[in-house]
């Protein structure tokens, strides 16, 4: 915890408490080298989501009565809104680029670290040299092969180098070292929000996060997935950690149905039926509409 956080005393409540989830308040999980993810509060658990559906079908839930089989009907039937009923607020430390891919999930509640009105910390993220690696060639988006240990080395000296200098302008800029204090007599003093346009989107920024279970669980499926970038998927699989402590019977519907399932395409559903009858092999998957990509991402997926 930031060593200026103010200490909430412990108070008596009659709203839910989960417990595997008060492991997680105000604990400070680090992720990447100068970040971390922490539960600042929340509200629900899985119980809550059983009484928002329930509310909803009435009389109508007497053949699903048990709570983890109503709470994975839900799930598997993508009835949603109960779980809007769950909400969970996060202070997250983070680089700059990975907010910008954070940001993109529009539905959620945000207050970010202004560089306005505060000075920006002397921190700046640095991949390990296991995440380095070339532009993929079929993939516009992803990551190739791995660099030599020496490319390694001279790509972070060269990311370092260009951080450093970025940030020693930002501090003759503002004529101000982290602590605000000036550094020189007749330096140039400019305003904060201009200083600022110089710095790297390597550099570290902070957020409160506040979304439903619903939308973190949109944010998770995509984020947390394998193809999801690295810098912020580490982030995302530490929130899943976290919400597996919160609503343990979702999470682990969220993990069948949603984040480790496969959506299948109409083309798919006809291939893969005529697969089964022997009436068709891959090689017939063009004239199903299929295109190269698709073809080559249901092999991947089924195995054929």
């Amino acid at each position: 915890m930031p060593a200026d956080a103010p200490v909430r005393e412990q108070t008596a409540t009659f709203r839910p408490v989960a417990e595997g989830m008060e492991q997680h308040v105000n604990v400070y999980h680090p992720v990447l080298d100068h970040g971390f993810v922490a539960v600042k509060d929340y509200m629900g658990d899985d119980v809550s989501v059983l009484q928002m559906a329930r509310m909803s079908y009435g009389k109508g839930t007497k053949s699903l009565a048990d709570d983890r089989a109503l709470l994975r009907y839900l799930m598997r039937h993508l009835h949603t809104s109960p779980f809007e009923g769950c909400v969970i607020k996060l202070h997250v430390k983070l680089p700059i680029f990975v907010m910008r891919q954070w940001v993109r999930h529009r539905t959620a509640s945000l207050n970010e670290y202004s560089a306005r009105y505060s000075i920006m910390p002397d921190e700046f993220y640095l991949p390990e040299p296991a995440q380095l690696a070339v532009q993929s060639k079929d993939n516009k988006q992803g990551r190739g092969d791995t660099l030599s240990p020496e490319q390694a080395a001279e790509v972070l000296r060269l990311l370092r180098e260009d951080a450093q200098r970025s940030f020693g302008t930002y501090h003759k800029l503002l004529n101000a070292d982290e602590d605000g204090n000036p550094i020189e007599e007749d330096g140039f003093g400019i305003a904060r929000e201009l200083a600022r346009i110089g710095l790297p989107v390597s550099a570290y920024t902070q957020m409160y996060w506040q979304t439903n279970l619903h939308n973190l669980m949109h944010f998770l499926r995509l984020r947390a997935d394998p193809h999801a970038q690295y810098e912020i998927r580490v982030f995302a699989e530490k929130i899943l950690e976290i919400m597996a402590d919160w609503v343990p019977v979702t999470t682990e519907a969220f993990r069948d149905y949603q984040l480790e399932a496969a959506r299948v395409s109409r083309m798919e559903i006809a291939l893969l039926r005529d697969l089964l009858a022997g009436k068709a092999s891959i090689a017939d998957a063009a004239s199903y509409g299929m295109g190269t990509r698709e073809i080559r991402e249901f092999q991947t997926r089924f195995g054929v």
